[in-house]
């Protein structure tokens, strides 16, 4: 009898419990609370670590909602000048030594941008994974002394550049301090760490991390951020195919 009442006195703590531990979507979302805005400023430096050196690229973005990017690289001279332009589906660079406009599409969004680990598909990619993916919490682990939950992600659709995903979240800040990325055989594509965070304007977002293609040489890309702004006032002509040759 008196173990038929601890069972039933117990029963009200898991179910509490139950309720304290968000499911995989719901984490999906607190990160994307954190993350997304109306608009954002973003300047940068890529530190892109090749096999046998490294170089420095500086850029500015202007981004409006997740869908308009505009990035111009400010140094070092032989890249400043160059932009790129994103509006929902469509990407353009634009190189000021030629003072040509190339629309970046199908196999080309598969190449590096500027040499580094990323690829334009990564820049095309709806940074909003609850929309792409489900997302399912496998265990907890600590990542840069923080408590993490760990999430495996699987596309919702076939025509994404990644099938797979594994994540580790940050249990209180809801920032994702590394990734994993799969094709959809299982086979591991590209890795992300973040090395250090920052609070900017109430929300936690990366401030370093290295993003690493696992089939390419080299020690991977550093990105630092140096300033970030959520929400300010941005032109419209930003996001237009003129402002590539301003």
């Amino acid at each position: 009898m008196r173990q038929h009442l601890f069972s039933v006195l117990l029963i009200p703590f898991f179910l509490l419990l139950a309720r304290q531990v968000p499911s995989g979507n719901e984490i999906l979302e607190k990160v994307d609370r954190n993350m997304v805005s109306a608009t954002k400023t973003v300047v940068s430096k890529m530190v892109i670590r090749g096999r046998r050196e490294s170089r420095t690229i500086e850029a500015k973005s202007w981004q409006r909602g997740t869908s308009e990017t505009f990035t111009e690289c400010l140094a070092p001279a032989r890249e400043k000048g160059t932009k790129m332009l994103k509006l929902k589906d469509m990407l353009w660079t634009y190189s000021p030594s030629t003072d040509r406009t190339i629309l970046v599409s199908g196999h080309m969004l598969r190449q590096s941008v500027m040499g580094s680990d990323l690829s334009y598909e990564d820049m095309m990619e709806d940074p909003r994974l609850p929309n792409l993916y489900s997302a399912t919490i496998t265990t907890e682990e600590t990542m840069i002394g923080r408590p993490c939950w760990v999430l495996d992600l699987v596309a919702k659709k076939e025509d994404i550049a990644y099938h797979g995903r594994k994540i580790w979240i940050d249990k209180t800040r809801y920032v994702v301090l590394k990734e994993n990325l799969y094709a959809k055989s299982g086979k591991l594509l590209k890795t992300m760490e973040v090395r250090d965070v920052m609070e900017v304007q109430n929300r936690w977002v990366a401030k370093s991390l290295l993003f690493k293609d696992v089939l390419k040489d080299g020690e991977g890309t550093e990105f630092q951020v140096v300033a970030l702004e959520f929400d300010p006032a941005i032109p419209a002509y930003i996001f237009s195919k003129a402002a590539l040759k301003k």
